[in-house]
This record gives structure tokens, sequence and C-alpha cells, in this order.
């Protein structure tokens, strides 16, 4: 009979963690992989980044206040071995996301990015802050200055603003890939390409050759790309014997 109600209860517990885990991926798109090689984290930024302002219930957002201390307890966690960011994002907020851009790009946890669908706007500072960037040939990722919503100001202060959050941007992206800022400047004013905006659509093979990501390849690859980097990177931790 304690048997019985043993068994009972570690089912009940299996099927506890399994719907937690669940509702995780439905709420806030994040995964954990426990029966694989490496015990790896996946982290989807699908739809909007949604920021500081609450965006309407029918669109599908990635909400950075969920986002950013998912990724402080992924870097402290020591069971985790890397972190998997898959891609398929209009935008968004653009602090928002460079601020979460940020954070993985400081991060000792192996990461590898994957986009899939589209990397657009403020996508692009997400793909490739991760160490190892790859992009399905039929995904797009485009390129435009920095815009904002509402009623702005006329002034010469607003113009300062557009131009300085614009050169962290380019900076950071050309930082953390093999594009020069003066070529990402490029793309960012071409005028001939998009209808009603300036910018650059770039498809999955011309973002890898103007050295925007990293490789093409689709998720076996990028999985493989992170088992490497697990494999071959030092310990996140002077004493983690884990590594």
């Amino acid at each position: 009979m304690n048997m019985h109600n043993c068994d009972e209860n570690y089912d009940k517990t299996v099927t506890e963690e399994q719907l937690d885990q669940a509702e995780l991926a439905e709420k806030i798109g994040e995964v954990i992989s426990q029966n694989s090689k490496h015990l790896i984290h996946c982290l989807t930024v699908i739809g909007q980044v949604e920021g500081h302002y609450i965006l309407p219930p029918q669109n599908k957002t990635t909400k950075y206040e969920h986002i950013m201390p998912a990724l402080v307890a992924i870097e402290q966690d020591r069971s985790i071995e890397g972190l998997i960011i898959i891609l398929n994002t209009v935008g968004g907020d653009v602090e928002a996301g460079l601020a979460i851009a940020e954070l993985i790009a400081g991060m000792k946890t192996p990461t590898v990015s994957l986009v899939i669908g589209g990397g657009h706007s403020i996508g692009v500072p997400l793909a490739v802050s991760a160490k190892r960037s790859f992009i399905v040939p039929s995904a797009t990722m485009t390129i435009h200055p920095v815009r904002m919503n509402g009623t702005i100001l006329g002034v010469p202060q607003t113009m300062s603003y557009f131009e300085k959050m614009q050169d962290r941007i380019i900076k950071f992206v050309s930082s953390n890939s093999r594009i020069p800022p003066e070529r990402y400047r490029e793309l960012v004013m071409n005028t001939g390409e998009l209808t009603m905006d300036m910018g650059t659509v770039l498809d999955g093979d011309a973002a890898v050759s103007e050295g925007l990501i990293d490789s093409l390849g689709t998720l076996s690859d990028a999985i493989s790309a992170l088992y490497e980097l697990i494999e071959n990177s030092e310990p996140r931790y002077p004493d983690d014997n884990n590594g």
C-alpha cells in the first residue's frame, strides 16, 4: 500500500513538472531539454518585442520583463550548459530589444541563435548577440533606421536622440558580427529597396555573405554548434566542476 502511494506521488510529481514546463513554454516561450546530450535551454523571441508599453492582446509578443530575469537565471544555473535562441520576430521596442541583446552578449553560458522566418529591425542585434548565429535560407532580416511611434517633438534634440540610438545599434551589431559599421550604415540608409521606408531586406544567403550572420543552417546545425561550444568552452566559474 505504501509502495502504491509512493508510485502515485511520483507520477503526480512528474505530471506536475510536465504541466509546469508546458505552461512555461506556452506563456513565455521557454523550454529546458532534459533528456539530451547536454542540458540546454531554448528561448524563443517571437512576434513583437514588448517594451515599456503593453501591446494590444491580439499581438504576439515577447515581454522583456520575462526574458531578462530568465537570462539571469540561466547564467547562474550550473545545470544548464547552453542556450539556444530561436528568432522569428518583426522587431519592436528598440531599447528593450537592445537591452536583451546586451545581456545575451555578456553571458558566459554558450549561446547560439537561429533565425527562422524573420529577424527584423531590433531582431538583428538579438540575432548577433549569441556566440554563434545561424539563419535558415528562407528567412529574412530587415535593416532600417530607428523609428518611433506616437507624437514626437520636431526639434534638433529629437534628431540627436535618434542618431545616438542608431549609433548604439550599429556599434553593437558590428562588434558582435563580421559586418563593418560603415557597411551596416549603408544598408540602413539604403533608399532603393523598400517602397515606403529606408533600409535593406537580406535573405539567409545575403545575411551570411554580408557578415551579419555566421552561417546558413537548420535547427540540427545550431544544436550541433551549441554542443561544440559547450564541450570546448571554459567553466563559467572558477570552482565550477560541471563544465
